[in-house]
């Protein structure tokens, strides 16, 4: 990077969620960029494979196992990868998980493994690390919204739901710890194919509406999604915090509809 105004080299990140879709995308793009990425999910094998495939770093990627759902998870990570790095630059929390349904179909353990990971896991990851950026007086912290918290797709209430508490968890922890010189961002991805979600995006019917209401025209390619993060993690954004970048090919710009101009 020559242009260290946007480098991210040598920061301590810990991805949360980085086994896959998302996490492990903005892993490699920060890996690739030279930081020291740590890797956290919950299976030990989907971490190590997806580590060895990250190539071309400075720094091997590392990994740790961890249910964000699980207090005890979520303290011993933070704790391991202090002991061993001395610190966290960033933090990238990313862990989620969703499940399709009508809104009278969920049963309360469903709502309750949505809540628990997407909701009540992304603040107790925070809550941990941005404890230690508070005493330390620096950090970064960006969270992973969604195009739901601008209009709720039908079938994922309660994924929504866990989003909207993102939105404001961003705010607040940015309103309350600005002072300390920890920042907290957001991104909001729009439609993009993640291990969550291919198999739907396949779907040719699917991809046609995907294309009308998007101004770009397309899904996006989780690829696309590295550079606003390492943005929000560079010194370039140094004065930016408590935002939301939306990353959806133009979505909530506008309303697409089928007229001719």
């Amino acid at each position: 990077m020559s242009d260290l105004l946007f480098s991210v080299a040598d920061q301590v990140v810990l991805v949360s969620g980085g086994s896959r879709g998302i996490g492990s995308a903005l892993a490699e793009g920060f890996a690739r960029r030279d930081a020291r990425v740590v890797i956290a999910g919950r299976e030990k094998a989907t971490l190590d494979e997806t580590a060895r495939s990250i190539t071309g770093s400075r720094y091997p990627v590392a990994t740790l196992v961890c249910d964000v759902s699980k207090p005890e998870d979520v303290n011993r990570t933070v704790g391991d990868v202090l002991s061993q790095y001395g610190r966290i630059d960033t933090l990238l929390n990313v862990a989620g998980v969703n499940k399709r349904k009508r809104v009278e179909d969920y049963s309360m353990e469903e709502y309750d493994w949505i809540l628990n990971i997407n909701q009540r896991g992304a603040f107790a990851m925070a809550q941990a690390v941005g404890r230690y950026m508070v005493g330390r007086k620096a950090g970064n912290i960006i969270n992973v919204d969604s195009l739901n918290t601008y209009a709720p797709l039908k079938g994922v209430t309660p994924y929504a739901m866990s989003k909207g508490a993102i939105s404001m968890m961003t705010r607040g922890m940015a309103t309350e710890w600005g002072p300390h010189g920890v920042r907290v961002n957001a991104i909001a991805p729009g439609f993009f194919p993640t291990a969550l979600s291919k198999k739907l995006w396949k779907e040719p019917q699917m991809q046609k509406w995907a294309g009308e209401v998007t101004p770009l025209g397309r899904l996006g390619d989780v690829k696309e999604l590295v550079g606003a993060t390492v943005f929000l993690a560079s010194p370039a954004a140094g004065y930016v915090t408590g935002q939301i970048i939306r990353i959806d090919g133009g979505i909530t710009a506008g309303i697409n509809w089928p007229i001719e101009l």
